[in-house]
């Protein structure tokens, strides 16, 4: 279980709130309206109205105590920026802040900001690349080059075994798991036999990607 502090509830900042909540953690939330707030009361560990582009508010919420702040401000940029500073300034562990265009992720990054967050970007990417190419169910993306994709499994695979297919060699990939509706087998062995309706599992660059859900 981890400490999160989330500053801003807006439409990111309360999803984001409640998916923390759910993996067991502790969430404290601060908002300048307290109707935002109010929505998530029965959640939240504990939640304090407030503007924390005021250092005295971010003094009081004893920032250095959380595993990551997370600066969700939605609507105010220049709020973003100095609430982003001043949390590093005054020892937080780790910032992560929410930006929407590329420059200003630059700029959170250049005051301190140890990740920044650009959803909108990143979901468009994301569905690009999903929908660019047949039979890709899912990705995450790791770094600039490399992705985790669940993609079905070619049907020329089936009935055959990893080492058969000489997957890393012949493919460029990885396969780190196999799903099969409910079942999922982690880190299959060479002996492994795809079988009909085989999800894989695969972590590689995207053009190899491609290439392996085109193929017949």
């Amino acid at each position: 279980m981890k400490s999160f502090l989330l500053i801003g509830v807006g439409r990111f900042g309360k999803h984001l709130a409640k998916k923390l909540i759910d993996l067991g953690n502790d969430v404290v939330a601060v908002d300048k309206e307290a109707e935002k707030l109010e929505r998530l009361n029965n959640l939240l560990t504990d939640s304090f109205v407030g503007d924390c582009t005021n250092e005295g508010v971010l003094r009081a919420l004893g920032i250095n105590n959380y595993d990551v702040c997370f600066v969700c401000i939605d609507d105010d940029f220049q709020a973003s920026m100095e609430i982003t500073s001043m949390l590093k300034e005054l020892g937080a562990q780790y910032v992560v802040s929410t930006a929407k265009l590329d420059r200003q992720s630059d700029l959170l990054y250049k005051i301190g900001a140890d990740d920044v967050i650009y959803a909108e970007k990143q979901i468009a990417e994301k569905t690009g690349i999903r929908y660019n190419a047949q039979n890709i169910f899912d990705l995450i993306q790791v770094t600039n080059e490399y992705a985790i994709y669940e993609i079905a499994v070619p049907v020329s695979w089936i009935n055959k075994s990893i080492v058969e297919i000489n997957v890393r060699k012949n493919h460029s990939v990885n396969i780190i798991a196999v799903k099969n509706g409910n079942e999922i087998n982690p880190a299959p062995g060479a002996n492994y036999v795809f079988k009909t309706n085989d999800h894989i599992m695969t972590i590689g660059k995207q053009k190899d990607i491609m290439k392996l859900t085109n193929q017949k």
